[in-house]
């Protein structure tokens, strides 16, 4: 009979010789597969073993020390005035976003010109120039009385006393702006074309 591999369930190059004869005189001078040392692996290198008992005599010694000089003798207990437990504020850091979220930035769309749309002409406007030392405009309805100061400082270069606004029945904002006492409403009104 052909030789076949003795290991259980093993279905190796040495159970061919059965389904195929000619092969059998290969596996013949191979020998024995399972004994031979056609498998044997090469030896395991041992590993280099650490005495056991000096392992073990500095273990003891560590236990010996910690015994000795003990865990909890430096432990300090803090003084709790208050029965109340206030979580501690922790640090929160700031997002570090790998992308932008938008984008593009949102444009501000009340910026200084959308903020004041034109200047009155009206009879009770140019008394206002006269007498007040007051411009009068037209503004956004959604400006208030700081971006109109804002907006008449930085579009004529003035400085304004201050605001006074009302909301007129036709749903518009009128601005009463009130100059300071170095500046004289006429001639700005001049430079700016009302009068």
């Amino acid at each position: 009979m052909h030789k076949t591999a003795r290991v259980k369930g093993d279905f190796g190059l040495f159970q061919l010789s059965r389904y195929f004869p000619q092969l059998s005189p290969m596996f013949d001078t191979l020998g024995d597969p399972v004994s031979s040392s056609f498998f044997n692996m090469a030896p395991k290198a041992k590993k280099e073993a650490v005495p056991a008992k000096t392992e073990a005599k500095s273990k003891a010694l560590k236990a010996k020390k910690a015994v000795l000089k003990g865990v909890h003798s430096h432990k300090k207990k803090k003084i709790r005035t208050s029965p109340t437990f206030r979580r501690p504020k922790t640090l929160r850091l700031r997002r570090q976003p790998k992308y932008p979220r938008k984008s593009a930035p949102r444009r501000n769309k009340l910026d200084h010109y959308a903020i004041i749309k034109f200047p009155l002409t009206t009879e009770s406007a140019m008394k206002k120039i006269e007498d007040n030392n007051t411009l009068v405009f037209i503004v956004d309805v959604k400006a208030n009385k700081h971006q109109i100061k804002h907006a008449v400082k930085k579009l004529y270069d003035i400085d304004v006393a201050k605001v006074n606004t009302l909301i007129r029945p036709d749903g518009e904002k009128k601005a009463y702006v009130r100059l300071a006492p170095d500046y004289d409403a006429l001639d700005v009104a001049n430079k700016i074309g009302i009068i």
